[in-house]
């Protein structure tokens, strides 16, 4: 452009006659073009070079991991790697304590189970080499919670000299500086962060993929996504290569990946744990809020965690947390729970394994002695697309479209980009022209167009208040102390999260709100559940509708959830809650 610009003064300047002008003027256009080709050729040149040392960093790590690995086995012969990495966590734990385990048989006997599940489920970015140094120092913390366990982390929680790329390319080759603040806990707690696990590209998506490193697929099917934003935890710790790990949520991404690949994990209020040192995509988004939590095979292993990250340690490296240590008292409480109850939220229909895992939950909890209470939530028709879906991408998702920039889509992506790329004048005139027939899409459509003007926003955010304590309101009217609801589930067939973001509602509803909501496997999707699906309609009956029946067709056997919720701030009693869910499911299978 500079140069085109340059030739064009100097035929001013020079006054010459028409054709040399325009042999000139000719002459400028084609370098000009040639030069846009070339910036354009070096920058898909550079992508490519900055995904290739990714990848390649990833390549390096497991195989120096599988290096590591080789020589401990060679040297400790009598380390019986199967029968430690199927411990529980409170099980391992206390045999670290009590010196019959050691650290450095439970790592090396982890990282091993990590490498062969990443062989068939692609869910590792990366093996944390500092890992094993850690082994010569962890001794100091022998009487921490943590002492000696293996910890996975996704990608986005920032780990020293590692990138958060959130699968985005523009984040490539820009490691972090420090330790964000869970991990520095987590190692003062004992813990070992050892791995990083997948994620889908820019993180709103709740599937596991991306163009750095590719597809996460299901520990229970590989035919099946595992889930996201945060799948790679979900698949590690599913096909059992992690017992514990920390993700991030923002719309369930915590939540779904525990459903598709059968494990628990929760997603507490936001605030309750630090955010400092993860990546989102676009900060700034105030509505809907995105909060780290635990995931790992049982409930009892997420309120260690939790237990473990709510200490003193945490409140002085981030004075923004409010110092609530666990109240272990409440999550061993055994007093009868008032709990509320829905099958169907009225904005997406359930498939029949989701309805079924509350009925039969529902049914388990009325025989131990709780009372049951018809729930329905408020408003969802509206709030879903003016809360959820405009809070979001107030922006009219214009920084995501700036992160993308440059770089390929993935995939699994390339739906929802389609919708955002649309001009919005457009958006307009689809949502207008959809709404006698597909009123849902319409709304939808119409929520990216974003907010007009910061008065809007202003407007937007009071709206997600009123809206937070008419919930609450409406929640002691019922006068319940917990909410039993369905989960996303089972797992998906590939290339359909994009495609399918209604049924968001589900998980998505607890970020607006900010109430802490965790997810527990219940049961495995039977032959009568498919038989079902096959006469799925849905709430709106539409392309959507039909989208998610597809998308959830051939589950048999894969895993079941349910959703577990309380109010802000009550983390404690939501996993007591959970617990008690998974207690009676297990002595319902004996």
């Amino acid at each position: 452009m500079q140069i085109t610009q340059s030739i064009e003064q100097f035929i001013t300047g020079m006054k010459m006659d028409n054709w040399t002008a325009a042999l000139l003027t000719g002459t400028a256009c084609c370098i000009g073009a040639l030069a846009v080709l070339v910036k354009k050729t070096n920058s898909q040149r550079e992508t490519k070079e900055k995904i290739e040392r990714a990848r390649n960093r990833r390549e390096e790590s497991l195989q120096r991991a599988e290096q590591v690995v080789l020589r401990y086995k060679q040297s400790h012969l009598m380390t019986d790697s199967a029968f430690i990495v199927d411990l529980s966590l409170s099980e391992l734990t206390k045999k670290l304590k009590e010196g019959s385990l050691s650290p450095e048989d439970v790592l090396y006997s982890y990282m091993e189970k990590t490498l062969a599940v990443n062989k068939k489920l692609n869910c590792c970015t990366e093996i944390l080499l500092e890992s094993l140094d850690q082994l010569k120092t962890v001794g100091s913390n022998k009487e921490c919670l943590l002492y000696g366990v293996p910890v996975s982390i996704k990608e986005n929680v920032a780990f020293k000299n590692h990138d958060c790329s959130c699968g985005v390319v523009i984040n490539l080759d820009q490691p972090a500086d420090k330790d964000s603040v869970l991990v520095q806990v987590l190692k003062k707690q004992g813990a070992i962060p050892f791995v990083k696990t997948n994620l889908p590209q820019a993180l709103l998506s709740y599937d596991c993929s991306n163009p750095i490193y590719g597809q996460t697929v299901n520990p229970h099917n590989p035919q099946k996504t595992s889930g996201g934003s945060s799948g790679g935890e979900g698949a590690l710790i599913g096909g059992g290569g992690s017992l514990l790990g920390i993700g991030t949520d923002i719309g369930g991404s915590i939540r779904i990946p525990a459903s598709f690949c059968g494990i628990c994990g929760i997603k507490p209020t936001a605030g309750r744990l630090s955010l400092q040192g993860l990546h989102p995509i676009c900060r700034g988004q105030k509505s809907v809020l995105s909060s780290p939590g635990p995931m790992a095979r049982d409930v009892d292993s997420l309120a260690l965690c939790m237990q473990a990250l709510l200490c003193d340690h945490m409140f002085s490296l981030d004075p923004t947390v409010p110092p609530l240590p666990f109240n272990m008292e409440i999550y061993r409480s055994s007093k009868p729970l008032r709990i509320g109850y829905l099958e169907n939220d009225g904005y997406s229909q359930p498939s029949p394994s989701m309805a079924r895992g509350v009925r039969e939950v529902k049914a388990l909890l009325e025989q131990a002695g709780h009372t049951l209470v018809p729930y329905h939530l408020l408003n969802m028709n509206e709030i879903v697309p003016e809360l959820l879906g405009r809070g979001v991408f107030a922006d009219g998702a214009a920084t995501l479209l700036q992160k993308l920039k440059g770089g390929p889509v993935d995939p699994c992506l390339k739906p929802q980009i389609f919708s955002y790329n649309l001009p919005k004048w457009l958006k307009k005139i689809i949502s207008f022209l959809l709404k006698p027939v597909f009123p849902r899409a319409s709304a939808n459509i119409g929520a990216l167009c974003g907010v007009r003007s910061v008065p809007d926003l202003w407007k937007q955010h009071a709206a997600v208040e009123d809206y937070i304590h008419e919930t609450i309101a409406h929640w002691r009217s019922c006068n319940i102390d917990v909410l039993l609801c369905p989960v996303i589930g089972p797992a998906y067939n590939f290339l359909y999260c994009g495609k399918v973001a209604t049924v968001l509602s589900y998980t998505m509803l607890y970020n607006l709100l900010n109430f802490p909501a965790g997810v527990v496997t219940v049961s495995t999707v039977t032959a009568e559940d498919e038989e079902e699906l096959k006469h799925y309609k849905g709430c709106y009956q539409d392309m959507i509708d039909n989208l998610f029946k597809e998308a959830v067709s051939g589950g048999e056997g894969l895993p079941v959830a349910v959703q577990c919720v309380a109010l802000p701030w009550q983390e404690e009693l939501c996993l007591r809650f959970m617990k008690e869910v998974e207690q009676l499911v297990k002595q319902s299978k004996m």
